[in-house]
């Protein structure tokens, strides 16, 4: 049985963009893994249209009921993990790595988040959980299993929802309601576009030697910095007109939350950290793109560029 890289999230966000770049990739690089990658539903349009790339097998599987059994049957020997930030993602992801480490996996990726949210104290619980489970893979216990963490700042795809709907109602009605930005007016930030997210962990699952980047932990922000301001200009100049008004630092959407299995103090939680974005600390300065990755595989897709994008529906 050929040695195979597990994609778990392969329809999410960053997953998407690892299955678009690995199959190249592993082709340039001259190794002969196989691709079996995660789905809640095998029906889904993604699903559909990923299953069509080389390498790739799409199994729909919950990965939180992921095996050392199953690991082994399976021959898994790379793991990219994109865990959910549910108030379970502890428990879910430490209980895949346990597996991996009995299974015998050689390498794993793992998806954390915003390097400002990441830590013991951090009042936003999932930066916690990250937290936890990248010292949890620091121990000499997992000595054995090569490993890195990947620690975007925020999202595109998080912080622009609002104002894809926002030039959608417009182009259809031709009225002005108020733009909703997440971002202060003036606060640097440096989203990132998932897209590059996805490339950056491909182009580390294709190294023939991941070694250099064993227990590494690499930030990855977008590009360059932008302010809600800055985003409202390029709302306007999609939508090809001026934004008559706007309203920053918007957090009405954190009430839909509990609809998703979020608590109340989940959703605060999040509003914590939605607070810390505000205060400058997700800017170029505080979270620069590390080094490594500017030299393996550098974010290069823009603001402007996410949205068109997102409009377009190749984000989705």
């Amino acid at each position: 049985m050929p040695h195979n890289i597990l994609i778990i999230g392969a329809t999410g966000n960053t997953g998407r963009s690892v299955l678009a770049h690995l199959p190249a990739l592993l082709t340039s690089a001259g190794l002969d893994y196989q691709i079996l990658a995660l789905t809640r539903s095998l029906t889904s349009p993604a699903s559909q249209s990923l299953s069509l790339l080389p390498r790739v097998t799409i199994l729909e599987k919950d990965w939180t009921t992921i095996t050392t059994s199953w690991l082994l049957a399976n021959s898994i020997q790379r793991i990219y993990v994109a865990p959910h930030n549910l108030p379970t993602q502890f428990f879910d992801e430490s209980a895949l790595l346990v597996a991996a480490l009995a299974a015998g996996v050689k390498y794993i990726v793992k998806l954390s988040t915003n390097l400002c949210f990441i830590g013991p104290a951090s009042p936003v619980y999932y930066g916690r959980a990250h937290w936890a489970v990248e010292e949890l893979l620091s121990t000499p216990e997992y000595g054995d299993v090569m490993w890195t963490a990947l620690r975007p700042n925020v999202f595109t795809s998080s912080f622009l929802g609002n104002t894809v709907d926002w030039i959608k109602e417009y182009r259809e009605t031709g009225t002005q309601t108020c733009l909703n930005v997440i971002p202060a007016a003036d606060v640097p930030i440096a989203l990132i576009d998932p897209a590059d997210v996805g490339r950056a962990a491909a182009a580390l699952l294709a190294l023939p030697n991941p070694s250099p980047h064993n227990r590494k932990r690499y930030v990855l922000s977008g590009p360059a910095d932008v302010t809600g301001r800055d985003i409202a200009d390029i709302v306007g100049r999609e939508a090809g007109v001026s934004v008559a008004e706007t309203k920053f630092q918007y957090q009405d959407w954190l009430e839909g939350l509990a609809s998703q299995g979020y608590g109340e103090s989940a959703v605060e939680s999040i509003r914590a950290g939605i607070e810390m974005v505000w205060d400058g600390r997700s800017g170029l300065e505080g979270a620069p793109t590390a080094g490594e990755m500017l030299r393996l595989c550098p974010p290069s897709v823009g603001v402007a560029e996410s949205l068109r994008a997102a409009l377009e529906g190749r984000g989705e």
